[in-house]
């Protein structure tokens, strides 16, 4: 009798001691570990972002939608502006990041946006690195285009 507890036992512990090395284990998917949603660093988007193209643009918000830039992405905030010269979109960042920031951007807001201009979908637009809506403004990339979000740094 005694002896059945102590296997029971023993194959109670082995089965805990399995379980959670493998819940420990990082998942096998880099960009679903990451959390970035096709977001991150090493992504194709990301790599879309020229730090040498930087432009700084004006004018007022068209609209706001959510987006999925590419294929396999989670969604993004995007505007749509009005300036002078154009209408461009302009896109901010993830979504998951954007709508917990403090400034929201709104239909009829005047913004200054500092961006890499690009060509996505087969569209101009604008990768956002600065976006400036009154006396606030939104870090959203450093000067080498590396995401707010990301928490990577070289």
């Amino acid at each position: 009798m005694r002896m059945k507890k102590v296997i029971g036992l023993m194959t109670a512990l082995s089965i805990v001691l399995s379980v959670t090395v493998a819940l420990a284990q990082p998942m096998r998917n880099p960009v679903v570990w990451r959390g970035s949603g096709g977001w991150g660093m090493g992504a194709q988007y990301q790599r879309m972002y020229n730090p040498a193209k930087t432009e700084t643009i004006s004018g007022t918000v068209e609209a706001v939608d959510k987006i999925t830039p590419m294929k396999g992405m989670h969604s993004g905030i995007h505007v749509t502006l009005k300036t002078d010269k154009e209408t461009i979109s302009v896109h901010l960042g993830p979504e998951w990041y954007i709508e917990r920031l403090d400034t929201k951007i709104e239909n009829g807001d005047k913004i200054e946006v500092k961006g890499s201009r690009t060509t996505v979908a087969g569209r101009p637009a604008i990768i956002a690195s600065e976006v400036k809506k009154g006396d606030n403004v939104l870090i959203l990339r450093d000067a080498s285009g590396i995401p707010a979000w990301s928490g990577w740094r070289r």
